[in-house]
């Protein structure tokens, strides 16, 4: 969020709160899982924006918690206003890996966790634990997804307790291959349900 750092004149020239800038951060949606079996953001439903008012979208996943151990967070996408998840997408995955006994570091691409061409769910993350105290957390940008030219590129980064005990960093892009407009985005695990944690949405505006 940008800081505006104002000094005693500009302030005093100030005539109405309006006058002042805004961060370029705005928070638009939080949903909270409770053994959710999907989270889904659909543009124009209960108050979701997520169409051209933003050229870049921000989510963070906050304490992710899976109900089946071992599970990770997917996404997929939507051009029909969340009738159908199934935009055809390609991604890439890695990740590094450190344990809490300070062994099996690795830096590795994993192709298991890729898609080529595919209309499925696209992993942002792997093998969360479900103990009490194992969560994931992270954040995706959704960049341009009103655009009618262009296909639609995602990122996404993930600090995770891995059911095995390790910390592990991990990181998917890709693009959804369409120039429809993506108004819908939906995020589930790759087996049983969101158990707790919060999803938030933000636009980006133009700098």
């Amino acid at each position: 969020m940008a800081l505006v750092k104002y000094n005693n004149n500009s302030i005093s020239a100030v005539t109405s709160a309006s006058s002042i800038p805004v961060g370029a951060l705005t928070h638009i949606k939080t949903l909270t899982a409770s053994s959710s079996a999907t989270l889904s953001f659909v543009d124009g439903s209960s108050g979701v924006v997520l169409d051209s008012t933003y050229p870049i979208y921000k989510f963070e996943f906050i304490n992710i918690h899976p109900s089946a151990d071992g599970a990770g967070l997917t996404l997929n996408l939507s051009i029909d206003s969340g009738s159908n998840y199934n935009v055809t997408k390609t991604t890439t995955f890695f990740r590094a890996r450190h344990s809490e006994a300070g062994s099996g570091t690795e830096l590795i691409y994993v192709d298991g966790h890729d898609v080529a061409q595919s209309t499925g769910t696209a992993r942002m993350c792997e093998n969360i634990g479900n103990a009490n105290d194992e969560t994931g957390s992270g954040y995706l940008h959704l960049f341009n997804p009103s655009s009618d030219t262009f296909v639609k590129h995602f990122m996404s980064v993930w600090s995770t307790y891995n059911s095995n005990d390790y910390a592990r960093q991990e990181n998917m892009a890709g693009y959804g291959n369409t120039t429809s407009a993506i108004n819908g985005i939906q995020f589930a695990m790759t087996s049983g349900n969101i158990d707790s944690g919060k999803i938030k949405l933000y636009g980006i505006k133009d700098s």
